[in-house]
Parts: C-alpha cells; structure tokens; sequence
C-alpha cells in the first residue's frame, strides 16, 4: 500500500507526464488500462508532439530540480537508455532559484564553528550560480585571496531521499505493470542514480578529486585545475580558489579575446586522452558549464563531482582497440574484445567481425567533418549488445565523456579531426606500454618489492630442491571440477565393488538355500525351514545393492 502523500506525488508526476504528451506511459499501467479511452478526451492527446525524447526532458525539467539531476545523471548510463532519450537528457541544465545568502552563511558558520566574518574578510550573499545541489558565493580571505564558497543546499538530503525513494516505488510499479518501461530497466537506472547523487552531496570527495586532478596537471599549461583550501572544507562546504574565465562555448567572445579555436579543439582532446591513458582519472562531466578558458588558450576546469577511472587491462584494451580502428583491423577489434571478457568466451570471431565491419566501413567514406567518434563507438556498443556484450559502467561514462569533449571541439572548431588527433597520441602511448623501455620502467617499480624478496630465494630453492630428494615434495592441486570427477570415480567405484561383492553373497546364498533344499533351485516357494545362512547372505547382498 503506497503512502497518502506518496500517492498524492505519483499523481501530481502522472499528471505533468500526461501534460507532456507521454499518457503511454501512465496508461500501460494495469491500474489504468479501465480509463484508457479517456485519452482520446485529453487536450494534451490532439495535434502534433515534439519527439519522445524530448517529451521527457521537458517532463523532468517541470518536475523539479532532482529531476533535472536524476535525468543529467542517468543520461550516462547509455546501456540503460535507448539512444535517442540519452543524448536529449545531455541537454539538461540546472535552473534552480537560489536559497537565501543568510541561509548560506549560517550553514558555513556551523560547518566551520566560526562567524563568517572571523573566516573571510568579505562574503557575498549573493550567489554566483545556484544549482540543484549546492550554490556557489564569493568570498575573499583575510591573505586577500578571492574564493569561491559551495554550500550544499538546506535540507537536500531528506529531499533527495523523499525523491528516490518515491522514484524506487514508481520504478517498481513501472517494471511490474508496464511492458514498455520494464525494457528500461527501471530500477536499475534508479539504483544507479541513488549511488552517484549520495556521491555529491559530499565535498570533502569532491575537493579530493580535484586535488588530484590538480597534481596531475601541475603545470598548468592544458588544463588549470583551481587550488583547495582544505581549512575552509567540509562534508557539505567546500572552499577553492576563484577563477575567471570565458565559458566555453562563448565562441564570439574567445575569438574576440584572440584565441586560437583550432589549438583550442585539438588541446580539449588531447587533455581527455592524458587524463584517460596517462592519470587513469578523469573529469567525466566536462559539459559547457564546467569549463571556461583564459585569454592565453588554457583550459579551466571546475565541478569535479564525478570522476572516472579505468583499470590497467581496460586501458589497455581500449587503446589497442582505438589504434586497431584507426587501422581498420576489425578481427583485432573482435578478438580484443572476447580476451578482456566484454563479449562472452563462446562468441564467434569471425560473426563478430563481420558485425563490427559493417558498422565501421561507412564512416571512412564520410569526410571527416561527418565524422562523430562518440557516435562511432555508440553504435559498436549497440552491435556488441547483440552479441550479449557485458556493459563496462566505466566504459560507458567515458564514451559519454567523449561524446562531450567531441561536441565542444567541434562547437570550437567544426574541422576538427578527432581522428588524426587522437591516433598519435594512442601509438605514443602504446609505444610506452611495450617494449624495453616499458619492461624495464615496470621493473624499477617492482625493485623495491624484489630487494625485499630476492635474498630469500636461495633459501628456498636449497629447502625445495632438499624435498625433491628426500621423496618430502608433493604437488597438491585445488580444482572443484578435479575433486567433483575424483568423487565420482570413487562412487563408481563403491558401487562396482558393492556391486561385485553383492552378487557374490547372492550366489552364495542362492547356494546355500539349494544345498539345504534342492527344490528352491526348482522356483517352489519358500518354506519356513531355509536355512539361516542362506538367507542371511541374501540380506546382506540387498543391503550393499540397496
């Protein structure tokens, strides 16, 4: 049974869902189909509708800031979504009104234990942005350096629990009652959500990342990464280093500002590629809003709530993939993808092949301002999901990543070749990975561990090679496919023994009862002078065949 106020929320949503056009989904509920001809009386049923996709993010936008949250969030899990409402929810952006500045400022005071006046020389209560989260407000510290405040919005955290909450109970009933939004997989998007937005809420994570992210980019001559004032930060206020800049996509403005926009496309790639291959850390939410540039060409990066990372084999798989299609060598792509275990072990190569061929081969004939990459590698994820492809959730946030990077420099610059951009960088790398030098950077970060271990050996090779000798050694070997076929073999043997033995002692007996009354052997029935041992024998054999 659905709480009253519970219920009264599924209302109010089923209604901006039916305003937007999108009554399917509320009527394919069993609850509803009774009323289903009702739609043909609503106003929102007649004349034209904009497409479904972008039926939904209007719907999300009308329903509230955690909503606009929940689909920014969701639109990363492509394997989740169908295509086309992924890439619409891409376009959402936080529009919330911003909570009181002295709200703000008795959320510093309490999370830092101190007057906003004793921490800041000057605070402004009016906020520079404000989103669904958290709002940001400048700052200057009593040293004279200009900050910026973020503060976790008052009272977020039971809102956010309310809403996932109430969107796990709509998730729910939607996978139990509807065909259509149980292809969707709704619990699994809600689950998802849940995870990353409880991720947010906290600061301190955030501020980590950036510091890392910082130190990766120490230079700062790609990408300037503002400092952290660890002081200044906690769980739910975090305190950075003001920046200024012209956001990304004022294209006019850069250029007036004379900025190179074609150096300025291909550093936007290769500064994705460095995180990705280089740090194995990335910004996976680099959309217009979280980045600005200096007058000098740099890149500034802001918001760092979501992060993605890559393991040592994918990084590694993927590059070699990467380079395999820049050399159109589509088996190798195949056979990559059944070694790192992404395609199931029984897949067939050469069906996988033909597969990844058919989607790649139109592309080269295209020219390359055609060309979308990000798009690319959507589609080979659709034909891997054929081919019951195991989706790699950080996979998946770095193709959305890149699908971002792509969209900005081609925004900057509409001639920009990701291709011949990225293909050097990716041999460069692989050249890194393999060969002398790669083995011998490998040993000198083991040596420490192998001076460690290395005087031991003779050790143990004298105590080994003394049990060889002495008959001690045994090899002991732990399967559970090994043990099941050892325990079938002895139960096979138990029973031809048991078998054996049993046809033994009946024949025995057999031979007992006839030596005591030769009629038996004749079929007559048995009479109450057989004799015991006999009959004895006879038990005993149905007892071991038993």
């Amino acid at each position: 049974m659905i709480p009253v106020g519970e219920s009264l929320r599924v209302a109010h949503i089923a209604w901006v869902l039916m305003r937007h056009g999108l009554d399917d989904i509320v009527l394919e509920a069993h609850l509803f189909r009774p009323i289903r001809f009702f739609r043909f009386l609503s106003p929102f049923y007649w004349g034209p509708k904009p497409p479904r996709a972008v039926r939904i993010r209007r719907a999300l936008e009308d329903l509230g800031p955690i909503y606009v949250k929940f689909g920014q969030i969701v639109s990363t899990r492509r394997d989740l979504l169908p295509d086309d409402i992924a890439l619409e929810l891409n376009k959402l952006r936080d529009q919330v009104p911003p909570f009181p500045g002295e709200q703000a400022r008795a959320i510093i005071e309490k999370a830092l234990g101190r007057p906003v006046g004793d921490l800041f020389a000057a605070f402004d209560s009016q906020p520079l942005a404000s989103a669904s989260i958290a709002q940001v407000h400048a700052a200057t510290l009593h040293n004279g350096r200009k900050v910026v405040i973020k503060v976790v919005r008052p009272g977020i955290e039971k809102t956010i629990q309310r809403d996932i909450d109430l969107l796990f109970t709509i998730a729910r009933l939607a996978r139990k009652y509807s065909r259509q939004a149980r292809r969707l997989r709704p619990v699994e998007v809600v689950e998802e959500y849940d995870k990353t937005i409880h991720d947010e809420l906290d600061l301190m994570r955030e501020a980590a990342n950036a510091a890392l992210l910082r130190r990766n980019f120490a230079d700062g001559k790609l990408l300037y990464v503002p400092e952290t004032y660890w002081d200044y930060t906690r769980e739910n206020v975090m305190v950075q280093e003001r920046i200024y800049g012209i956001p990304v996509d004022h294209v006019d403005e850069l250029r007036a500002a004379g900025v190179d926009m074609r150096t300025l496309g291909e550093r936007g790639v290769e500064i994705f590629f460095t995180q990705v291959f280089r740090d194995n850390f990335f910004h996976a939410d680099m959309h217009p809003g979280n980045i600005f540039v200096r007058a000098d060409g740099t890149y500034i990066g802001v918001d760092f709530g979501i992060m993605g990372t890559l393991t040592a084999a994918d990084q590694r798989y993927l590059a070699e993939n990467l380079l395999a299609f820049f050399h159109r060598d589509y088996r190798r792509v195949a056979e990559l993808h059944v070694e790192s275990g992404w395609v199931p072990r029984d897949t067939r190569v050469e069906d996988f092949e033909a597969a990844i061929r058919t989607v790649s081969e139109p592309i080269w004939e295209k020219p390359i301002s055609e060309i979308s990459f990000g798009h690319f590698l959507l589609r080979l994820f659709q034909v891997a999901r054929r081919f019951n492809m195991e989706i790699q959730p950080q996979l998946v946030l770095l193709q959305k990543t890149l699908l971002n990077i792509e969209g900005l420099g081609r925004t900057l610059y509409p001639e920009l070749d990701l291709w011949t951009t990225a293909k050097p960088f990716m041999e460069r790398w692989m050249s890194e990975q393999v060969g002398p030098k790669a083995f011998l950077r490998r040993v000198s970060a083991s040596f420490p561990q192998l001076s460690e271990d290395l005087p031991e050996v003779p050790l143990l090779m004298h105590r080994l090679l003394r049990q060889a000798v002495d008959g001690g050694l045994k090899v002991e070997s732990q399967s559970a496919q090994l043990e099941e076929v050892r325990h079938a073999i002895r139960g096979s043997s138990r029973l031809t023994r048991l078998g054996i033995a049993g046809g033994t002692l009946i024949l025995a007996g057999v031979l007992a009862i006839g030596i005591l009354d030769p009629a038996l052997l004749g079929f007559s029935p048995l009479w109450p002078g057989i004799g015991a041992s006999g009959l004895g024998l006879l038990l005993l054999a149905w007892s071991l065949l038993g």
